[in-house]
């Protein structure tokens, strides 16, 4: 597997919990972690997106009701 090295500085306590859990795996248990946290971090902003689009949708459906609306009450006072 390719890869790249990278320095990392952890606080002590935390490097100390992370040899507790990761053994001698830290290398691997670090990058699962952040590929995790990419993952999630992707996924948020998808759905951010999502979301902004589907409120244009909304915004420009409530625009297109109004102007259908406003088309009738001209069309009733130009009968008049």
């Amino acid at each position: 597997m390719a890869g790249r090295n990278a320095n990392i500085y952890f606080p002590e306590e935390i490097y100390s919990k992370l040899r507790q859990v990761a053994g001698t795996k830290i290398s691997r248990f670090v990058s699962e972690a952040v590929e995790e946290k990419i993952k999630r971090e992707e996924q948020q902003k998808k759905e951010k997106f999502q979301k902004k689009l589907i409120a244009g949708y909304k915004s420009i459906a409530k625009n297109k009701k109004i102007q259908k609306e406003q088309e009738i009450w001209d069309e009733t006072i130009s009968d008049m």
